[in-house]
Order: C-alpha cells, then structure tokens, then sequence
C-alpha cells in the first residue's frame, strides 16, 4: 500500500554496530584504531573480547583518568599529548600508548607544580574509583600496574564484547 508504514524488523547486525559504537565512544577511539586493537586482540591468546576490552583499559588516556589524574578521558588525552605523564621515568606524549605489567605512572615534575594542576588534583579527588590493577601513591602522584585489568574491572559493565567479536568476524 502507498504511504503504508514500513515496519522495521531489528536485526542482529544493528545489535553487534550498535555495541561497537558503544566501546568505541566510550574510549574515545576512532574507527581504524578499533580495528588496530581487535587485530590484536584476536592475535593473543585467550580470550578475544576480553582482550580487546584489557587492551583499551590499558590505553594510558583510560589509565590517568581512572587514577583521577584528569575530569574525563579526553582531558586525559590531552593532558597526554601536552607532556604532562612520564610512564617509568620517561615523557610519554601518545595517549594510545599501552601500559604493561609493572609500569609505573608519573606526573612530570615541571608539571606537577603548576598552581592550576594543584587545583584540579583537588578537584577530581575520588571522581572515579581507582580499580584493584592499579597501585595508587596520591602523595607522590604515581602509580604502578601491579596486575592485567579482567573483566570484572572494566568501568563498562552492560558490555557485550561477544556481539563486537561476531561483527568483526564476518
């Protein structure tokens, strides 16, 4: 019939883009270094959506914003690409950049002491909870991976990483 209302059924394909989109946005990672990421994830062992979520955890924009160093992931990214971290002593400026097991996180000395980073540790004091991977030394200002993030410790819980390893896998 003309004009007749088309009724939309929901495929499973919108289910799995739709769970994509959601990761995606909520790391704050575009579309080729999605891609570079699940590539990775499906090449280690275990696994592959479990993986793919331990690796964006392990991002260092997620790790400075779960240490409440930074009000969000994309202040973190920036503070990142400003040179505000060092990751075991040495500047780091590339908010993908993938901490490893026993590296420890720092705020670059010069940085530390400005009056308007002062006042924004204090402001994002216990924002977010630290999770149990992280060592946090809030006196110092630093923090060591003491252990690989599982599952449980991602900050996204209505996850359904299978759907994201379906869609890829087609």
């Amino acid at each position: 019939q003309k004009g007749a209302r088309m009724s939309f059924r929901k495929s499973h394909y919108k289910f799995q883009l739709r769970e994509k989109q959601k990761v995606k946005r909520f790391y704050g990672v575009g579309e080729k270094q999605f891609r570079n990421v699940f590539a990775s994830a499906v090449r280690r062992k275990g696994i592959t959506g479990e993986n793919l979520l331990r690796t964006l955890e392990m991002r260092l924009d997620n790790v400075v914003y779960r240490l409440n160093f930074a009000y969000s992931r994309n202040h973190a990214r920036q503070m990142i690409r400003h040179g505000f971290f060092a990751v075991n002593g040495r500047k780091v400026s590339i908010p993908s950049y993938i901490v490893s097991l026993n590296d420890e996180i720092s705020f670059r000395e010069k940085k530390r002491e400005a009056e308007n980073v002062k006042a924004m540790l204090e402001d994002v004091k216990g924002l977010v909870e630290v999770p149990g991977w992280l060592l946090l030394d809030e006196a110092a200002h630093k923090a060591k991976v003491n252990a690989l993030p599982t599952r449980d410790d991602v900050s996204l819980k209505e996850i359904e990483e299978r759907l994201i390893v379906e869609l890829y896998s087609k």
